[in-house]
């Protein structure tokens, strides 16, 4: 899964970098961020990209109430296509999720704490992870009545698929990292639903760099950018073993 991320650059930047309108407010640079977090997106209107902030978390259309977006931060590859949460939003609703990194948690043979790893591209470029967004509305006291008054909410989630070797050395699972060749053809509705299925799978061997960081990430009020500096390794560390 993909349950942390860094999201630390500036918005005209990232704008730049997408070639995208800049039309939201500007997020306080973040080194934690946490599910229910606003986050930066792409999202494509009439062949334009627009960078945004959604709320990490899908909530589906026809929820209830927001609640459920807490347990909506992922998306599996395997099943997106036909999950009732998400199966709209994958057909009709994809965006581009940009960060500076992402940290995963390793076991360690003999520790009950998981050790905390920050992930970011080897070349220095933004991650960019495979999103899928949706809007939502309050809905009235008959907890039935969607209130079309209210100002809908727009969230997100990060697909997430088998880890490539690298990510695999702590991990199960990694989130789908999308290059600019198929920015575009992720973007548009009416990119075939099969070839859109044939993105979902892992990123190239060598485009990550795995760095081991400290346990201060494990708590989210922690947002500083101390939390991606390298802890060097300990006298008889091992390859981290792979999480279950």
């Amino acid at each position: 899964m993909c349950g942390r991320f860094v999201s630390a650059s500036p918005p005209d930047e990232l704008a730049r970098y997408f070639g995208a309108e800049l039309d939201d407010r500007e997020l306080e640079p973040s080194f934690n961020v946490a599910p229910t977090n606003e986050v930066y997106a792409v999202k494509a209107r009439e062949g334009t990209r627009h960078l945004v902030t959604l709320r990490w978390g899908l909530v589906p259309f026809w929820a209830k109430d927001l609640k459920i977006g807490s347990r909506m931060i992922n998306a599996r590859a395997e099943t997106v296509a036909d999950k009732p949460a998400f199966r709209k939003a994958y057909q009709r609703y994809r965006c581009l999720i940009p960060a500076d990194g992402f940290y995963e948690w390793a076991k360690e043979p003999g520790r009950k704490t998981k050790k905390p790893y920050f992930i970011h591209r080897s070349d220095g470029e933004p991650i960019v992870f495979a999103g899928l967004w949706e809007r939502w509305r309050p809905r009235l006291e008959d907890g039935k009545t969607i209130d079309e008054e209210a100002d809908p909410i727009e969230s997100c989630t990060i697909l997430t698929t088998t880890p490539n070797a690298t990510m695999a050395e702590i991990h199960d699972r990694m989130p789908v990292l999308l290059a600019p060749a198929v920015w575009d053809d992720w973007l548009s509705e009416d990119t075939d639903l099969d070839y859109i299925g044939s993105l979902l799978v892992p990123a190239p061997d060598d485009l990550l760099t795995l760095v081991p960081v400290s346990t201060a990430v494990n708590n989210v009020r922690n947002k500083g950018e101390e939390l991606i500096r390298p802890l060097p390794e300990r006298d008889g560390d091992a390859a981290p073993a792979a999480d279950d």
